[in-house]
């Protein structure tokens, strides 16, 4: 089993912090978390400090994912087998950890060169949280929510998260040209917290998309109202996927990523899951013939 117990957080980079909060806050509707940087968009949805950081930079691009562990002895396990694998592991100061509202955290690049920290003991914040439309997330032993990664080195980083992190494999679904696949994995009740797409090489570290959950289809439904008359694109109409079970839409954000919110997400119990290929995206809806290109398939000039 991994000793990684859900997606603690995620750090990107932006060029347009303004319409990130825009999306965010008045869009989905998380509430303003508290962070270190004066100038960075922090989000909250539950008792952490803040899920997502949003900061400004030159260029879009995902700074770290996080994931995180029961405790120290947790990390060491996971520490060591990283540097078995030929990876070198960084162990961030006291002062990084603390910058990251952790007691501890370790950090290495993937096959595909995403940033990856691993870490225990969040730090909490006890005060309620009040989000602008009154939206309640599913986060707790579930995670965040889950992270799609684009690597263009699929073989390889689909052997690192499963034999070296120990995600389980969830199921897969076949790409077109009839061989490769996107496959999903998991590492707790969430059905996945990370799934693996081929991508081109490209210049920076990116997202396919994230996806966070909330607790009814009415908050869904009125954060897809929002995000259309706000002008943000919409990616996919609202649909249900064969996998999860997730009703959910998708938004393309600044910087060429999409953002999937849903909910009805199906709790997958492990004692009797088996690994599937799903034929279809989708039981209905998930209308995607107005997206727009994702900036992790377009590949390096």
């Amino acid at each position: 089993m991994t000793e990684i117990r859900g997606l603690g957080y995620l750090r990107i980079q932006t060029q347009d912090i303004a319409r990130w909060r825009e999306l965010l806050v008045d869009g989905l509707g998380m509430a303003i978390g508290t962070g270190p940087e004066a100038d960075g968009l922090y989000l909250r949805v539950d008792e952490r400090r803040s899920r997502l950081a949003v900061l400004p930079g030159e260029s879009d691009k995902a700074l770290a994912v996080g994931w995180e562990v029961r405790d120290e002895f947790a990390l060491q396990r996971v520490q060591e087998a990283v540097e078995k694998s030929g990876i070198e592991v960084e162990v961030l100061s006291h002062e990084e950890s603390t910058y990251r509202d952790a007691e501890k955290v370790i950090a290495f690049d993937d096959p595909a060169g995403t940033r990856v920290e691993v870490f225990f003991g969040p730090v909490l914040d006890h005060s309620p949280v009040v989000t602008p439309h009154g939206g309640r997330w599913i986060t707790g032993t579930q995670g965040l929510g889950h992270v799609v990664l684009p690597t263009a080195k699929f073989a390889e980083s689909y052997a690192f998260y499963t034999e070296v992190l120990g995600f389980l494999p969830r199921g897969a679904i076949r790409l077109a040209d009839g061989k490769s696949r996107v496959r999903f994995l998991g590492v707790n009740e969430r059905h996945h917290s990370l799934a693996l797409c081929p991508a081109p090489p490209t210049d920076e570290p990116g997202l396919v998309h994230l996806m966070t959950e909330v607790d009814t289809l009415d908050a869904v439904g009125q954060a897809l109202d929002r995000v259309a008359k706000d002008g943000f694109t919409i990616s996919s109409t609202l649909g249900r996927h064969t996998n999860d079970k997730m009703i959910s839409f998708y938004v393309r954000a600044p910087g060429g990523w999409d953002l999937e919110f849903g909910t009805e997400g199906m709790p997958v119990d492990e004692t009797y899951y088996t690994a599937e290929e799903i034929t279809a995206d989708s039981y209905w809806g998930h209308d995607w013939s107005a997206s727009e290109p994702l900036k992790a398939f377009i590949p390096k000039a």
